[in-house]
């Protein structure tokens, strides 16, 4: 059965077409109940027992586990931010000089510049594999080449499974067996794609995965998944907190210090991780995720982007080839000439979010949205045009 739009479970304005969810997922009302829910226990704290620093977080670590099909909840950790996740994987990765770290061109800096601070401490290579020059078969291409770079000196390959400005599709599991080949490291960003597009650990058996939890999962600003595969079974975390240690949830020897810690990614997890407020929202959100079948959004976005999609490439945009890209979200290429500026601000005065990112306008859209809202950006992108080329002739 092909799945409804979800729009009542939002409460974005009618007059707002947003089209943003790549970099800020909207609360449902049911995650913004449960955030008030836990401010409501902050005020109150006597209500708060000790169990609540521990099992709320287990329960969104199995929910999450669930998401990315994996079978151990004991293999998550949450965090604050990608970037946490990324510096406890890195933290835990020694390289020899000459080693080389792949990574893929204009790939989001919190992605970067952690490799590259590794890479410098080991005298270490960043080697980016760039985007194609040709826009045919522009994704095939990217991918061909991602596994030709691929080699002996190659140490870790860190990349998304889509690319965060325009959708590209990376061929993960072709990925993961050429880096397996030569005893590379396959760190995952699934920011853009986990709830949204199909992921699976069990298939996939990368390094590890970290994850943004404010975007298709619809968590609060501020929190982040990570998973960390067998390589990172002891290692050491960047920060010693006494959550993370056995028997912390024993208050009352607490001072008994421990020199283990907890088994598996528990190590990982950033302190303070029993949040009252954002472990109610995220356990919410997920909950919300796992009733949708990432195949089901990816068919649904299609549905409502295709003609849209057609019309802006007979208007002279570039967009990926349908195959190679996500549904979800994908980059828009403007043709030459057209004033971005101009655009940006009639955007603006006609509530329209999008992003633009690079070369790029990146439009990301989910079950909340319908084909009206790509209607309106293609006609803010149609008038402009008409407007320009009115302007050109009057000149």
């Amino acid at each position: 059965m092909f799945i409804q739009h979800q729009k009542h479970l939002f409460d974005i304005p009618k007059d707002v077409t947003y089209l943003n969810i790549a970099a800020q997922s909207p609360s449902s009302k049911l995650v913004t109940d449960a955030g008030i829910k836990g401010i409501l226990q902050k005020s109150q704290p006597h209500t708060i027992a000790g169990a609540d620093y521990f099992e709320p977080v287990n329960e969104l670590r199995k929910l999450f586990a669930k998401v990315i099909d994996c079978n151990d909840h004991e293999r998550i950790a949450t965090a604050a931010s990608v970037s946490y996740g990324l510096a406890n994987v890195a933290n835990n990765i020694t390289l020899q000089q000459g080693d080389e770290v792949l990574v893929i061109e204009e790939q989001f800096p919190s992605n970067i510049y952690v490799w590259k601070t590794l890479a410098d401490r080991y005298n270490a290579i960043i080697r980016t594999v760039k985007t194609p020059k040709s826009r045919k078969n522009r994704g095939n291409q990217w991918n061909n080449d991602i596994l030709d770079a691929i080699s002996d000196k190659t140490a870790v390959v860190a990349m998304g499974n889509i690319h965060w400005s325009n959708g590209t599709l990376f061929d993960l599991k072709a990925i993961r067996k050429k880096s397996k080949e030569h005893n590379a490291l396959l760190i995952i960003d699934g920011s853009q794609s986990i709830g949204a597009v199909p992921f699976s650990v069990k298939e996939l058996q990368p390094d590890a995965v970290v994850c943004a939890g404010y975007k298709w999962l619809f968590g609060p600003y501020g929190c982040a998944y990570s998973y960390f595969g067998p390589y990172f079974d002891n290692g050491t975390p960047i920060e010693e907190n006494w959550g993370n240690r056995l028997d912390s949830d024993k208050f009352a020897g607490l001072t008994k210090y421990q020199s283990e810690y907890k088994p598996l990614a528990n190590r990982y997890a950033v302190g303070e991780s029993g949040n009252f407020i954002y472990v109610k929202m995220q356990t919410e959100a997920l909950k919300q995720v796992l009733l949708w079948s990432p195949n089901d959004i990816q068919k649904y976005c299609k549905d409502i982007s295709s003609d849209a999609v057609t019309k802006l490439q007979e208007l002279g945009c570039h967009i990926a080839e349908s195959e190679q890209r996500t549904h979800h979200l994908f980059g828009i290429e403007l043709p030459d000439g057209l004033d971005q500026k101009a655009l940006k601000r009639i955007l603006q005065e006609q509530n329209i979010f999008v992003s633009f990112r690079g070369n790029y306008i990146r439009v990301s859209c989910h079950l909340f949205n319908t084909r009206e809202d790509f209607n309106n950006l293609v006609d803010c992108i149609e008038s402009l045009m008409k407007n320009q080329c009115h302007d050109i002739h009057r000149v």
